[in-house]
């Protein structure tokens, strides 16, 4: 007959792929028990490892099956302790939480959007890049869960972050790119997995990405937010104390209008707004470099910018440079470095500089 301490010994061969460590000896598999014809045992995934739950299931069941008498594999799921940061509270969905800061992290700022399609992502990883480009130590959350395109972005979709630790003391090491440390959930899941997850869920991750990653010694943590103004916008502002968030908009009024939205709540939530970024703002054909085509538009971040009476910070144009460069993993502030659009994020990263150094 199947014992508890035979099936608790074969759960061991399952391991962390980014620690290589057996679930085990992590608390992410226990309360092993053995009944025949059943086993029964507890899955207490953490956020970040949340893209290896088919895999360590599928493993663990297969297993347990292998035993002699179980012909049944029940797994319950358990819930994570909250990470132990010196009182941090996890606030569940709405809920206010004290804010702590980062240890290691001087400054977060945030790259948020109204609507998706503008830009943004692209605006917060160049905007990072071209920071560390000046010298200062930077890191990068791709906050974005639903739609994370950070590793693509930087080049590192294939690689996996290594883990840590155990239990409350577990964390996560960024990977480095680019001058930059990242942390994306798209580094997490297969490359066509769906993120299907409600507003508690998304909250949990979010605060793990905060202070459960080893961020180190940082000037600036930059959050690449996902479009609107949902859970991820309030568990940051909940979370963490900001120094500011930058928001993208087109000169599209569509765009203007969500952009408005998003600008509003973070005024409302008390995060300083340092600006404007117009992302978009002409096209620059690639065989005509002195001719530019406002194909969305003209004028509209700086009416933003005037609405909320807020600094215009930047005016990105459209370059095939920039398209390419996310593609192939090589930003265009590194990739093509005299365009005009890397020009454009340099001078967006001199002028964030100078706002925080400002705020410090």
């Amino acid at each position: 007959m199947a014992t508890a301490e035979q099936a608790a010994e074969l759960l061991k061969g399952i391991v962390d792929a980014g620690s290589n460590r057996s679930v085990v000896d992590l608390g992410w598999l226990d309360r092993v028990r053995v009944d025949p014809p059943r086993a029964v045992l507890r899955l207490n995934l953490p956020g970040f490892a949340q893209g290896q739950r088919d895999r360590i299931v599928a493993e663990a069941r297969e297993r347990l099956l292998a035993l002699e008498s179980i012909q049944d594999v029940q797994i319950e799921i358990g819930t994570p302790p909250p990470p132990s940061q010196g009182g941090i509270g996890q606030a569940g969905h709405g809920q206010a939480a004290e804010r702590q800061p980062i240890p290691g992290v001087k400054q977060v700022i945030a790259v948020s959007s109204g609507k998706g399609g503008v830009g943004k992502s692209t605006v917060a990883v160049n905007l990072a890049c071209s920071l560390a480009k000046q010298g200062l130590r930077v890191g990068l959350l791709d906050a974005d869960i639903y739609g994370p395109n950070a590793p693509i972005m930087l080049g590192v979709a294939d690689q996996t972050p290594e883990v840590s630790g155990s239990g409350d003391d577990q964390q996560m090491i960024p990977l480095e790119s680019c001058g930059v440390a990242v942390v994306s959930m798209g580094l997490l899941i297969e490359e066509n997995q769906p993120v299907i997850w409600r507003g508690p869920m998304l909250n949990g991750i979010i605060r793990q990405f905060l202070y459960q990653v080893n961020w180190s010694e940082r000037d600036v943590l930059v959050v690449d937010l996902p479009p609107g103004t949902g859970d991820a916008q309030l568990s940051l502002a909940q979370a963490v104390p900001m120094a500011g968030v930058v928001i993208v908009t087109t000169p599209q009024k569509v765009a203007l209008q969500d952009a408005r939205r998003g600008l509003a709540m973070f005024l409302q939530m008390g995060v300083p707004v340092l600006g404007v970024v117009e992302n978009m703002s002409a096209f620059i054909p690639p065989d005509q470099p002195d001719k530019t085509y406002a194909l969305f538009g003209s004028g509209g971040g700086q009416t933003l910018a005037e609405a909320f009476d807020v600094p215009l910070l930047a005016q990105i144009p459209m370059e095939m440079s920039v398209q390419e460069g996310g593609d192939q993993g090589r930003p265009v502030c590194i990739s093509h470095p005299d365009s005009a659009s890397a020009q454009a994020f340099r001078e967006l990263a001199e002028t964030v500089s100078n706002s925080l150094q400002a705020i410090s």
